[in-house]
C-alpha cells in the first residue's frame, strides 16, 4: 500500500482508531490494575464474566443484532460454569460477595471491552489486521500517557530493571499482540457476540495452567465448570 494512500486512510479513520485504542487498550488495560488494589481476584473474575453480556446488549441496541434462544441458553451455561470454577464450587462466595471501589473499576473494564468489541467488528477499516492493531495499540498508549506522567511525577516512579522489562515484553507479546490479533480474527468470522464467549474459556485455561504450572489439585468443580462452559459455547456456536 502506497504511503499517500495509507495517509489518506489514517486521516479518515483516526478518530475511530483513537476510540478503539482508548477503550480496548486504555480502559481495559488500566482499569483492572487499579481494581486489583482494592478488590480480590475472585471479585475481578466474577465481574469480568459480565463482559459478554454487555457485548450482546450493546450489539442489539446499536447494531440490531439478533440473539437466539440457543445463544442465550449457551450464555447462561457459560456464566454458571465460569462462576463454578471461580468460586471453587462454593456458592457461599457469591452469597457473601462484598462490593468495593475496585469492583466499580472492573465493571468499567467490562463495559470498555464490550464497547471495543462491538465497534471493532462494525467499523470497517482499510488497514490490514496487524496494521490496524498497531495503530490501535499506539493510540491506546497515547491515551494513557498523561496518566503515566502524572503518576511518574507525583505518585510512584517506575523502576526500569531487568524484571520490569521482561514483564513489559511478555505483556506486549502474549496478552497484547497474540491475544488481540487472534481475537480480531475470531470476530471477523463469527461476530462480536459469539467472539465474546471466548472470555468464558479463559477461566478453564487458567485452571489448567494452575494445575500444570503450580501443582493445583484437579477437583470436581473443575470438571463441572469446564463441562458447562464447553456446552454453552457449543450451543452459542450452533446458533450462529
Amino acid at each position: 500500500m502506497r504511503f499517500s494512500k495509507k495517509k489518506k486512510f489514517l486521516k479518515n479513520e483516526i478518530s475511530k482508531l483513537f476510540f478503539l485504542g482508548l477503550t480496548g487498550c486504555g480502559i481495559c488495560g488500566a482499569f483492572p490494575f487499579i481494581a486489583g488494589m482494592t478488590t480480590t481476584m475472585a471479585n475481578m473474575g466474577i465481574i469480568y464474566t459480565s463482559s459478554p453480556i454487555f457485548i450482546i446488549i450493546l450489539s442489539v441496541l446499536f447494531f440490531k443484532d439478533k440473539i437466539t434462544l440457543s445463544r442465550l441458553v449457551g450464555l447462561l451455561l457459560c456464566l454458571i460454569g465460569v462462576l463454578t470454577i471461580i468460586c471453587k464450587g462454593n456458592i457461599s462466595l457469591l452469597i457473601n460477595f462484598k462490593f468495593t471501589t475496585g469492583d466499580l473499576w472492573m465493571i468499567g473494564a467490562s463495559i470498555g471491552w464490550a464497547i471495543y468489541s462491538i465497534f471493532l467488528i462494525n467499523w470497517r477499516s482499510n488497514f490490514s489486521i496487524m496494521s490496524r492493531f498497531t495503530l490501535i495499540a499506539f493510540f491506546g498508549a497515547l491515551s494513557l500517557l498523561p496518566f503515566y506522567l502524572v503518576e511518574e511525577v507525583y505518585l510512584l516512579k517506575t523502576v526500569f530493571n531487568t524484571n520490569f522489562l521482561f514483564w513489559i515484553f511478555f505483556a506486549a507479546v502474549s496478552p497484547g499482540i497474540i491475544a488481540f490479533t487472534l481475537y480480531t480474527k475470531v470476530q471477523k468470522y463469527v461476530g462480536a457476540s459469539l467472539a465474546g464467549f471466548t472470555l468464558y474459556i479463559f477461566a478453564v485455561y487458567s485452571a489448567i495452567y494452575g494445575i500444570i504450572l503450580f501443582d493445583e489439585p484437579l477437583l470436581n468443580f473443575h470438571y463441572y465448570g469446564a463441562s458447562l462452559v464447553f456446552i454453552g459455547v457449543y450451543l452459542a456456536r450452533k446458533a450462529a
